[in-house]
């Protein structure tokens, strides 16, 4: 780089010198007074020069009223900046509050709930079970008249069954005694008499048996109904 030709002290008398002169300051004013230089550099110099003489101006003061106006705008700004930070805060505390209260109040519900949908599942329960025991008491005490009957039906079988035999050696017998004719066909209807009351009686017992094998079955089909509905409920506890 090329040197300056001219310094800075010579750059601001020349300056100076054309202030004397009521001349105004241009670079190539400055040029034209020192006989060369480039005249931007030259202008550069002196601004710079202006602006490290220039005195710093002194910051004047509020006066008083003006001051203490805006220490009280300040003071008010300050203390309404306070207010609403508070009544905000105070805002959301509020509704933070009555989220909770409302999260709180719909849980209390929904357990109330849910603890009425169990008592009402463990009374279905209780009652299903109740009703399944009367069933079962119903369907053994059946379970026994069909064992009965069934032991009634054998007997008056094996009894009619002896009717039977008892019949013919009355007719044998009376083939071979003395027996006088009606006599023989007294004791010969007296016997198939019996035997016929015998037959229906055997006939009403399986009647009945049939009857209460019926029943029993219909027992066992509602037994088994209430099961499964005793086992749905409990699954869905």
């Amino acid at each position: 780089m090329r040197p300056a030709a001219f310094s800075d002290e010579e750059i601001i008398t020349a300056g100076q010198a054309l202030l004397a002169t009521g001349r105004a300051i241009t670079g190539f004013a400055l040029r034209q007074k020192l006989g060369g230089g480039n005249p931007n550099r030259l202008k550069q110099v002196w601004d710079e020069s202006l602006a490290q003489a220039a005195p710093t101006a002194p910051v004047s003061e509020l006066p008083i009223e003006v001051a203490e106006a805006v220490a009280h705008v300040s003071a008010n700004l300050v203390a309404r900046i306070q207010q609403l930070a508070i009544e905000l805060n105070d805002k959301a505390v509020k509704a933070a509050d009555r989220r909770v209260a409302e999260v709180v109040r719909t849980a209390g519900e929904q357990r109330q709930q849910a603890e009425r949908e169990l008592a009402d599942a463990a009374q279905a329960v209780d009652e299903l079970e109740a009703t399944v025991d009367a069933q079962q008491q119903q369907a053994q005490e059946q379970a026994r008249h069909l064992a009965k009957a069934q032991e009634q039906v054998q007997a008056q079988a094996v009894e009619l069954a002896q009717l039977r035999e008892r019949l013919a050696a009355s007719d044998d017998a009376a083939r071979k005694s003395d027996l006088t004719q009606e006599q023989a066909h007294a004791e010969i209807a007296a016997l198939r008499a019996a035997m016929e009351q015998m037959q229906h009686e055997v006939a009403q017992a399986r009647e009945a048996t049939a009857k209460v094998s019926g029943q029993l079955e219909a027992t066992q089909a509602q037994n088994a109904q209430l099961l499964n509905a005793i086992r749905a409920t409990e699954a869905n506890r």
